[in-house]
């Protein structure tokens, strides 16, 4: 019973899902979101306020405007995607406290989660770029 107690304390410490997010952010807690797709995918659709950082690009550089004491919240298209591992195996290889959402920006949607969509103009049907 340890073994699998320890097992789901774990599990939660390294994942979040969207309801547990958006409490979080509706409650103003310090966390930074970030969609880690392609820019093509990221101006398709969104979770509002999410920055968009392909995991691909992640690097000291380019994470230097990120408050290392915020909770770090990173996301791709949901199930079939990875790039959210990536992205969040990265980040944390890069000293931030992290959290994979799970199911991405698709259990977000299916969760009635707002998002923004469209933003400027991008042509649906593209690859999300997760790879």
């Amino acid at each position: 019973m340890e073994e699998q107690l320890k097992h789901y304390a774990e599990k939660l410490a390294y994942e979040t899902d969207s309801w547990d997010l958006q409490v979080a952010l509706d409650g103003g807690d310090n966390v930074v979101v970030i969609d880690a797709r392609s820019p093509e995918a990221y101006a398709r659709r969104r979770i509002p306020g999410a920055i968009n950082l392909p995991h691909r690009t992640m690097s000291d550089e380019t994470t230097v405007g990120i408050d290392r004491a915020a909770l770090v919240v990173v996301y791709c298209d949901g199930i079939g995607c990875n790039a959210s591992t990536k992205g969040a195996l990265n980040m944390t290889r890069l000293g931030f406290r992290v959290k994979e959402l799970i199911g991405g920006l698709d259990w977000w949607r299916r969760d009635g989660h707002h998002i923004e969509e469209n933003v400027t103009g991008a042509a649906d049907g593209a690859a999300c770029g997760c790879g």
